[in-house]
């Protein structure tokens, strides 16, 4: 039997990682009753309950394991670092929020069975904000063209990566990892899904603006060139600009001494410029080589804290069979092993 592992990375989850798993364990038997599966959650150092959550349902089945981390790790390394502590014949990473539409993942499966070793989906529409949308698609369309591998456009992550994929993934032993970019750059055998991306379940999103800078400059500085060229293009044609203003000035003013008076405004307003343009691509040499370093340094992706279900026990079918199992264990602790009663069977 085929083994079909869920990815769920976790960060202030608390009201949404229960209805998460029940979702995923009732989508396996409903839709998927032939295929074995894992459901991993890796916990970004959450400051709510949402541990406590997970421990209780990892209790309750043990198919369901956790990874927790003893801080935050950022919004791209824990969930790399999850996807290759899988397990299974294929991956499948799954927001937490519910905005990766879980009635997808059987459609993934059979193209998977078709022989497809990635399945992308990619979102034609989304119920967050238009503006929000519209930004980011002009963002992955720029990345696109001024990228020299394949780049996605639309494409979050959430998809279906068969397990000789993933063994790339661990082979790659990037300390900055950027999914998106990978698998346009490395993926194959690859087929696309459209779908329309539904709002949040529950709660608010911990994306702002540094979250999105920072995967804005992670895929622009991992892979594009494009910035440091226009820079150095576009800093020749202002030498070439400033040098033909300063030789037409001297020429007026040769010609026309008493006439021309120069002033210092010009001047003044092409060192602002060319002030202002100077620091603004040093910011960007900056980005590239604040990319080197992490590279260099090669930090571990995350460091872990604890891990749960990460043994052989005996798995339960189910969420809900588990449960019966526990307090059918508490009410035989609470008799005795020769007691005069017995916890009740159901079903």
């Amino acid at each position: 039997m085929k083994k079909i592992s869920i990815m769920v990375p976790c960060y202030n989850e608390q009201d949404n990682v229960i209805p998460m798993a029940k979702a995923l364990v009732e989508m396996f038997h409903r839709d998927l009753p032939n295929y074995d599966y894992e459901i991993l959650f890796i916990d970004n150092a959450s400051t709510d309950d949402t541990r406590a959550h997970i421990r209780a349902i990892c209790a309750q089945n043990k198919k369901i394991r956790a990874i927790f981390n003893i801080r935050n790790f950022g919004q791209f390394n824990s969930p790399f670092y999850g996807i290759i502590h899988t397990t299974g014949d294929c991956t499948i990473p799954v927001v937490a929020d519910f905005q990766d539409p879980l009635e997808l993942i059987p459609q993934m499966v059979k193209k998977w069975e078709e022989g497809y070793k990635i399945v992308c989906c990619v979102k034609t529409h989304s119920g967050e904000n238009p503006i929000m949308y519209h930004l980011r698609g002009m963002y992955y369309h720029m990345i696109r063209k001024m990228s020299s591998t394949e780049q996605i456009e639309q494409f979050t992550g959430f998809g279906l990566y068969d397990k000789s994929f993933v063994k790339i993934l661990q082979d790659l032993k990037d300390p900055t990892p950027f999914l998106r970019g990978i698998v346009g750059e490395l993926g194959y055998k690859r087929c696309e899904i459209e779908y329309t991306q539904p709002k949040r379940r529950s709660g608010k999103t911990h994306n702002n603006f540094f979250s999105l800078y920072d995967a804005a400059m992670l895929s622009f500085t991992t892979y594009t060139t494009s910035g440091l060229r226009i820079a150095t293009f576009l800093g020749g044609l202002c030498t070439l600009a400033s040098l033909t203003i300063g030789i037409v000035y001297l020429i007026l003013k040769l010609i026309f001494w008493d006439r021309f008076a120069a002033g210092m405004v010009p001047a003044i307003l092409l060192i602002a410029f060319i002030g202002s343009l100077q620091l603004t691509f040093t910011g960007l040499l900056g980005e590239y080589v604040i990319s080197m370093n992490r590279r260099l340094l090669n930090r571990p992706l995350v460091i872990e804290e604890e891990r749960l279900n990460f043994d052989d026990e005996e798995i339960p079918d189910t969420i809900e069979t588990a449960v019966l199992h526990c307090e059918q264990e508490g009410k035989k602790e609470k008799t005795g092993d020769n007691g005069d009663t017995k916890p009740d069977e159901e079903g």
